[in-house]
């Protein structure tokens, strides 16, 4: 479990975040949603450690973040940033998921027979295992998104934080991405732009303003017009085909 209290940022001599606080929920996907600068991918680095808050308090377990190791939170929180796949240039698929094992071995210690399996059962709960030999820089962007959550899924971490997974995907991949991420019923907290991606796939969303969390619940109770209008500046309504209900944005046309 991860919980962030009261967490206060400065960048400069900007106010990032203001107060803001949040939580994992047990196999469950919680969103951090919000305009663009609102601090949502600033309070997600705060949560792995690669921004450290001005105030507040990050906790991993029952242990404050700046008291663990680097390895320590690694094997506590998996993570996919918007540039992991540069991380990748020049080696092949089953290897870069094999990495996600290093966390578990000594600085000069190899990989055992566990971890080679390990990998290949991450990959093939990805639907990747046929793409092991493949480079990963030779997929798609959907493929290497699997890839990237195959890594977090091979490390054991109980915690996964993903920073735009859908970022540049077409949305046919959007979706599988999510459906993927949801299906895994691992404590997630994932940073989404797209508002009706986040009421689907989101069982808690997290919004936040200005840095600052304004309203947090089940998606039915965040995503209503009077929340949304305030902090997105455009008029929100709420519709449904009778299988989902998603937001249209802007008056209604002709």
């Amino acid at each position: 479990m991860i919980s962030a209290t009261d967490i206060d940022l400065r960048l400069g001599a900007v106010d990032v975040l203001s107060g803001a606080q949040l939580c994992t929920r047990p196999g469950k996907v919680v969103g951090l949603i919000g305009p663009n600068g609102s601090g949502k991918s600033s309070l997600l680095r705060c949560l792995y450690g690669m921004l450290r808050p001005d105030r507040g308090a990050v906790l991993i377990g029952d242990d404050r973040i700046e008291s663990l190791t680097q390895r320590l939170i690694a094997r506590a929180v998996g993570v996919v940033t918007q540039d992991a796949a540069a991380d990748g240039i020049g080696i092949t698929v089953g290897e870069f998921v094999l990495l996600g094992r290093h966390v578990h071995r000594g600085d000069h210690q190899g990989f055992t027979s566990d971890d080679h399996r390990i990998t290949l059962e991450a990959l093939e709960l990805v639907n990747m295992a046929g793409f092991a030999e493949r480079n990963l820089q030779e997929l798609s962007g959907g493929e290497r998104q699997r890839v990237m959550i195959a890594r977090c899924v091979a490390q054991r971490s109980p915690v996964m934080l993903l920073d735009e997974p859908t970022n540049h995907l077409d949305v046919r991949y959007q979706h599988e991405v999510l459906t993927l991420v949801r299906s895994l019923e691992m404590d997630t907290i994932l940073v989404l732009h797209d508002l009706n991606l986040a009421s689907r796939y989101c069982h808690h969303l997290v919004l936040l303003d200005q840095g600052k969390v304004v309203h947090q619940g089940l998606p039915g109770d965040v995503l209503r017009s009077d929340v949304l209008e305030p902090v997105y500046g455009i008029e929100v309504r709420r519709l449904a085909d009778g299988r989902h209900s998603y937001l249209a944005f802007g008056p209604p046309g002709p």
